[in-house]
């Protein structure tokens, strides 16, 4: 029988600000909800930290612990011929010691999330197209116009074929993250997250 009620998955397009709505909830209830940390074999960013933003893998790594049943779902990204997963370990850890754990996966994870675990999913949409470029232009000013448009096309597609998927949606529009947060707490609580 899945658990349920222990699991969540927020997600959206790159630069839509799932990771800052599910670390502005970690922050406000940090004794109940932990966030998940991702596995990946793409390299750190200088501000990163090993075990803290993902679990940093060499390809070779990574699909080892993938045949020895460590990671429980994964994604390969071909453009950046990238590997993402669920690490067991860490998930397993903080189910174990009773938090709520927020997911941040593509479309694949969250129907495994869903299907083991019972979560509830919600889709993050930037306010706009432009918005979401805008920030992925700050956050990597080195980008080039090709990865942009790429990126771009990316988010369109996810919006359009994986959105109607999940089971609620919030816009995350600029310079109203507060509300994000807010509604997206308000359907965890409303769905029988306990919070408090």
């Amino acid at each position: 029988m899945p658990e349920t009620k222990r699991v969540v998955v927020i997600s959206g397009p790159t630069g839509s600000g799932e990771s800052t709505i599910t670390n502005a909830i970690v922050r406000a209830y940090p004794a109940r909800v932990s966030r998940l940390v991702t596995a990946t074999t793409r390299a750190p960013r200088p501000d990163e930290r090993e075990g803290v933003d993902y679990y940093f893998f060499t390809k070779e790594e990574f699909l080892a612990k993938k045949a020895a049943g460590e990671m429980l779902e994964t994604t390969y990204v071909q453009n950046r011929d990238t590997y993402y997963g669920t690490y067991a370990p860490d998930l397993e850890k903080k189910l174990a010691a009773g938090f709520i754990v927020i997911a941040n996966p593509d479309a694949v994870g969250t129907r495994f999330y869903k299907e083991r675990y019972g979560a509830v999913s919600i889709f993050v949409m930037p306010g706009s197209m432009d918005e979401l470029i805008s920030r992925l232009r700050k956050r990597n000013p080195e980008m080039t116009e090709e990865d942009l448009s790429r990126r771009r096309d990316n988010a369109e597609r996810e919006v359009r074929e994986d959105y109607p998927f999940y089971d609620y949606t919030v816009v995350n529009a600029d310079g109203k993250l507060e509300k994000a947060v807010a509604d997206t707490v308000s359907i965890m609580k409303k769905e029988g997250y306990v919070l408090e």
